[in-house]
Order: C-alpha cells, then sequence, then structure tokens
C-alpha cells in the first residue's frame, strides 16, 4: 500500500507540473501569434471608423494593453481559486462552455476509443496467428495504409461517400437542422455521430494491432509455448490462456496512451463534420484569439490525457507489482 501511494503521489506531482508547462507554451505560442485580435474579430474597416477611446476599449478587452507575464499570471491565480475566465467570443464563463462542448465530444471520443482497443486487438491477435498468410498480409497492409492517412482526408472520403453519394448517413452536426432541443432522439444523435466516431476509430486502431501482432508472435516463439505443446495443450487453450494473457497488458497501455490521439484527431474530424464539440471550439477559439477559451480547453484535455496515462501506469502496477516498487524508489 506504501509502495502504490508514492508511486501515484509521484505521477500526481509530474502531472501538475505539466500542465503548468502546457498552459505556459500555449501561452506563449498565442502571444507570438501574428493574429491581431481587434482585426480577427472586429475588421480593419470597423476599426477604422472608431474613436481613440473605444479602440482602446477594444484591447482592454482583449488583453492587448496587458504585459504578458501579468495577464499570464493573473490566469494562473484565477485558476487556482477555481476560475479559467470568460470566454472572449461567447461571453460566457469558460468552463460552461467547456463543458457544454465537451458534453457533446465525450460520447464520440468514448465510443472511438473503444472500438478502435477492441478492433485493434482482435486484428493485432488474428494477424499474428495467423503470421505471414493472407489474414496477416492484408491486417498489416491496413494498418500501414491507414497509419499514413490523415484524419481529415479520412473523413472527408467518409462523408461524400456514405452521405452525399450515397445518402445513407447525415452530412455533419450533432443533430438534425431545424429541430428543437426536445424533439431530438437518441437515434438521430446516433446517426449523426456514426461518421466521426468511424472516422477516428479507424485512425486509432494501427499501432494497437501492429503491436499486438508483434507480441503475440513473441509470445508463440518463447520456450513456455513450446512445453505447452509438448504437454499437449490445444492451440485453442494456448492462444487464450497464454497469448490473450500475455498480449492484453501491452495492449491496454496502448489503449490508454491513444487517448491523446483520439483528442487530437477528434479537432480535425469535428470541423470536417461540423460536429459542435469539443475540438471545434479550441479551432475557434484559436482563430478568434480566445486566450482565456483555449488555455482552458488546453489545460483540460492536457489533464484528460495525463490521466489517461497515469491510469495506464497504476493499472500496470496493479498487475504488475515490481514495476511499482521500481518505480516507486526512482
Amino acid at each position: 500500500m506504501k509502495h502504490r501511494l508514492k508511486f501515484a503521489g509521484k505521477k500526481l506531482i509530474r502531472m501538475l507540473l505539466l500542465l503548468l508547462g502546457v498552459s505556459l507554451l500555449t501561452f506563449l505560442l498565442m502571444w507570438a501569434s501574428p493574429l491581431d485580435p481587434l482585426q480577427t474579430n472586429v475588421g480593419q474597416t470597423a476599426l477604422g471608423s472608431m474613436t481613440q477611446e473605444q479602440i482602446a476599449e477594444l484591447e482592454a478587452y482583449w488583453g492587448v494593453d496587458m504585459p504578458p507575464a501579468q495577464r499570464y499570471l493573473g490566469w494562473l491565480s484565477g485558476v487556482l481559486h477555481g476560475d479559467f475566465g470568460t470566454s472572449l467570443l461567447y461571453r460566457q464563463p469558460v468552463l460552461t462552455v467547456i463543458g457544454e462542448r465537451l458534453a457533446n465530444s465525450v460520447g464520440l471520443m468514448a465510443a472511438a476509443w473503444i472500438f478502435a482497443g477492441v478492433l485493434g486487438l482482435v486484428l493485432g491477435m488474428l494477424a499474428g496467428a495467423y503470421r505471414n498468410r493472407w489474414p496477416d498480409r492484408v491486417i498489416r497492409g491496413y494498418c500501414l495504409l491507414i497509419s499514413s492517412t490523415p484524419a481529415f482526408w479520412l473523413a472527408i472520403l467518409l462523408l461524400m461517400i456514405f452521405a452525399v453519394e450515397l445518402g445513407w448517413l447525415p452530412v455533419g452536426l450533432a443533430v438534425p437542422m431545424g429541430l428543437q432541443a426536445d424533439s431530438v432522439t437518441f437515434i438521430d444523435r446516433l446517426r449523426h455521430g456514426i461518421l466521426p466516431v468511424l472516422t477516428l476509430s479507424m485512425t486509432g486502431v494501427a499501432n494497437i494491432a501492429l503491436h499486438t501482432r508483434e507480441k503475440l508472435i513473441e509470445v508463440l516463439s518463447s520456450d513456455y509455448i513450446l512445453f505447452a505443446k509438448a504437454r499437449g495443450e490445444s492451440q485453442t487453450s494456448i492462444f487464450l490462456r497464454h497469448g490473450l494473457r500475455n498480449v492484453s497488458l501491452p495492449a491496454m497501455t496502448l489503449q490508454f496512451v491513444s487517448i491523446s490521439e483520439i483528442i487530437g484527431g477528434s479537432v480535425l474530424v469535428e470541423q470536417v463534420f461540423s460536429y459542435p464539440g469539443l475540438g471545434q471550439a479550441a479551432v475557434t477559439a484559436g482563430l478568434g484569439s480566445d486566450l482565456p477559451l483555449l488555455l482552458g480547453i488546453t489545460v483540460i484535455t492536457a489533464a484528460i490525457v495525463f490521466a489517461g496515462n497515469l491510469a495506464a501506469d497504476l493499472l500496470y502496477g496493479v498487475i504488475d507489482p515490481k514495476i511499482r516498487r521500481r518505480a516507486a524508489k526512482l
């Protein structure tokens, strides 16, 4: 128990330091951006017709007149008190905007994450079991092809085929246009989420499948598998008792690490499908120089990614105590 608490405590401290570094890096990148918040959101023509007092008020609203260090420290002080500020574009608290958008994205990303993990594990084990035969060659070819395909290009391709040409699924958005919120059914949301989920899950399969394949081949070539065959164990028993047990842990670790890929891919996929999720809000905040909203989205998504990595480390430590004790000594 002592080792477990020490292991988790060090991981949490590292996660907090990483979150601080991510927020600082995001702030510096936004500060160095060539985009002028006033020209981007107000327009050059409108600025030309304003008085100096009006321009000064706009500069104060967008934080242009404030020194960068003071602006960042002010934001950080607010975060430590639970206040992420107010979105400059939506004119709502940042946490309110993120909560609304995250509610749309969490189901999308969770479904894609689970589907990609299960499919990657199945394909990887199938490829490892049929090494150098046609199932293995087909799966490896698919993984290599899909891993080099940009997510937005795949999203556009699926959109053109299933929404435009065949008309089986909606073109975009999260719900049908023109319907009131109480009229939207679960089936409507499901149909609008199929293509984004399919895109995200297809791009997340390759790493898990290829890694599982290599691990299964290594396991099936080990001495204790040869000993199990000599004892007369069936191929099915060897595959399930030894193969699945040894490849599931690395696959689980990769699955938690892939959270960052799912979140990163959702930014582009939501743009293609006009899906009102957290990824689309991040793009809008970046292009509109909405610093409080972008910082809030960056920190919260980074916290989700780090929490996934922490969960993988903790689960790994629970299953293999040697790793936990070794990490606690570091």
